[in-house]
């Protein structure tokens, strides 16, 4: 659905090297999500999508439209939510989405607009002006906006900030509805949890380079070397106690629990040591890797 070939972007103000030789492809169906620390080159990368950058070179098609010569075209087939919200404050909720179907040359588009509202928890707000609507609930319109010409491609750029916990699971209960149903989704996000719940790949871009691409299950398994091995025991503890596991990152909490990083192959290593040390367990818990411990090492690598 896009396919990025040798894309680079340079900022003149400043000489800002944004991007450098970017190179993928987002298959039909995918639901992906692009990671990176704030300046990586995440939104530059959206707004090219969105047409609202120049690239200074590579390739790039969308939904089979060569970006450079068919951009009114590939601008039917993607919906973009960016960061900020841009919408005439002047206007109704009910007023943005018709005129946003008009551009599309949707006349009579009623029916799909009751259906997004109600997805999106705002049909009580059809008649309120944008300047009336909380941060959240602008940003679920932003989301509809970008879904009223029924894109085949929604790329969401931090599309939960500032909406409450109750809001973000119905806002993605409905994306993820939208991905089943065939829609081909790309999503940047700080919430690394969300990441690992929804998609199923994992792309990450840092000083403009992707530095990793894959499934989320390859790379749990490959990059997660390491389980956190969570220790209970029945008396307090004392950095004394934990010297023979220096090597293993030993931090102590709630004076009784006894925290380890440790690598997937050692762990009964681990336990021997731990039975060695005679520190009177009475619970031990193995936590699997998460998404966010993989990123922090790739980016910190």
């Amino acid at each position: 659905m896009i396919h990025i070939e040798n894309l680079s972007k340079t900022y003149r103000k400043g000489n800002i090297e944004a991007l450098t030789n970017i190179n993928l492809d987002i298959r039909e169906g995918e639901f992906t999500a692009l990671l990176g620390q704030n300046g990586a080159g995440k939104s530059t990368l959206i707004n090219i999508l969105a047409g609202n950058v120049k690239k200074n070179t590579g390739r790039v098609v969308i939904g089979g439209f060569d970006l450079d010569r068919h951009e009114l075209d590939t601008k039917k087939v993607i919906g973009i939510v960016p960061q900020e919200i841009a919408i005439d404050y002047l206007f109704t909720v009910d007023e943005v989405l018709r005129r946003q179907s008009g551009y599309f040359g949707f006349l009579h588009n009623g029916p799909y607009i009751d259906e997004l509202l109600d997805a999106l928890t705002l049909s009580d707000k059809r008649h309120a002006r944008v300047s009336d609507l909380s941060g959240g609930m602008k940003r679920r319109l932003m989301i509809a906006k970008a879904l009223i010409h029924r894109p085949k491609i929604l790329v969401l750029d931090e599309p939960t900030a500032g909406v409450d916990v109750e809001m973000r699971r119905s806002m993605y209960e409905y994306i993820e509805r939208l991905n089943r149903n065939g829609t081909t989704i790309i999503l940047t996000t700080h919430y690394l949890e969300e990441a690992e719940k929804l998609c199923g790949r994992i792309i990450v871009i840092n000083d403009g380079r992707i530095i990793a691409d894959e499934s989320k299950k390859s790379m749990m398994e490959k990059q997660g070397r390491h389980v956190i091995v969570e220790v209970h025991v029945s008396r307090d503890l004392s950095p004394a106690d934990v010297t023979g596991l220096a090597e293993f990152e030993p931090r102590i909490a709630e004076r009784t629990i006894l925290y380890l990083k440790v690598e997937k192959t050692r762990l009964m290593e681990v336990v021997q040591k731990l039975t060695n040390l005679q520190l009177d367990i009475v619970n031990l818990v193995i936590e699997k890797p998460k998404l966010e411990d993989i990123y922090l090492d790739l980016i910190n690598r």
